[in-house]
């Protein structure tokens, strides 16, 4: 990890979008009234013939997208996570995901570190609503390099995926050479006194983490789910049986989202306590992202202070 070269995960979706709309005429980009701040202008420049801005109308939006969708056409469907998963709920329970189309909302600004944007814009439960969607893939990428793969394996998939990206930039974690696959894990490290899993802005904190603990004599690994639907339940229950202590960590409310994810695979396959880091069931507040950060616990100094107990 190279936390000198940082990088929000919604500039890497605009820069990618525009590389894929080269490769495959078949994409088409929706935006509602944001696409500077998603980072979809990019495309729209290139491509103004496939960019459509539906304004300050996400329920049109989605229904859109899943209409020319049914014509052939990969539809990219891009707002903030707020209105995304939640004023546009509806359209993409209905008219997305029960007729399984072919439609990508890749939601920018997600989890409480939108920072001074406030509660109303911190999408604390979008994991959670996303992944009980039958037919639904949903993906929360942690860098530059996770993020620019997973937009274009997307769009090889036939099937409606929600991808969940940041407005804070983060550290580049991976090579370009890194493998990655839809619904399997990435492990870094093979230490045994504990698990932490991680997905999104919180991959670089429990790297952090990991860094610092090592130097103390604790050996720790990290577990990247970037999907968290399909979960990795191997490498979960791989997990749970070679390390002492479990703990997962995640910008979202810890109902429902990544560790109930791991905790139900949990109690189906192998019965382990799990630590669980996350937004209490509370809303977000104003403030810097990194302050909101230490605020919520979400650091990789509360990991430590967890491992270390």
């Amino acid at each position: 990890m190279d936390e000198n070269v940082k990088k929000a995960t919604r500039q890497s979706y605009g820069e990618v979008l525009l590389e894929l709309g080269k490769e495959n005429k078949n994409v088409v980009v929706f935006d509602a009234d944001l696409s500077t701040a998603t980072k979809t202008n990019l495309f729209a420049k290139e491509f103004p013939d496939r960019f459509f801005d539906m304004g300050i109308a996400e329920q049109n939006m989605i229904s859109t997208a899943a209409g020319i969708a049914t014509c052939g056409k990969i539809a990219y469907a891009s707002t903030f996570a707020v209105f995304a998963a939640g004023r546009a709920y509806d359209q993409i329970r209905n008219s997305v995901c029960y007729p399984k189309l072919n439609v990508k909302i890749c939601a920018t600004h997600a989890g409480i570190t939108v920072g001074e944007d406030g509660a109303t814009h911190q999408m604390l439960e979008d994991i959670s609503m996303m992944r009980t969607l039958p037919n639904m893939t949903v993906i929360s990428t942690s860098d530059d390099i996770e993020t620019k793969w997973a937009v274009k394996e997307i769009s090889k998939i036939n099937g409606p995926v929600y991808l969940r990206l940041s407005r804070l930039a983060t550290p580049v974690i991976y090579n370009e050479d890194q493998k990655f696959e839809i619904g399997k894990a990435i492990q870094i490290g093979d230490g045994t006194d504990a698990t932490i899993f991680a997905t999104g802005v919180t991959v670089s904190e429990a790297l952090k983490a990991q860094e610092q603990l090592k130097e103390k004599g604790i050996d720790v690994r990290v577990v990247d789910i970037h999907t968290i639907k399909p979960i990795d339940r191997d490498i979960i229950i791989k997990c749970a049986k070679e390390t002492k202590k479990l703990i997962s960590i995640e910008d979202h409310n810890v109902v429902g989202g990544l560790g109930s994810a791991i905790s139900e695979v949990l109690t189906d396959e192998s019965p382990t306590k799990l630590i669980r880091l996350g937004i209490n069931d509370t809303f977000g507040k104003s403030g810097n992202a990194v302050e909101l950060m230490e605020y919520f616990g979400i650091t990789a100094e509360k990991i430590i202070e967890i491992v270390k107990k």
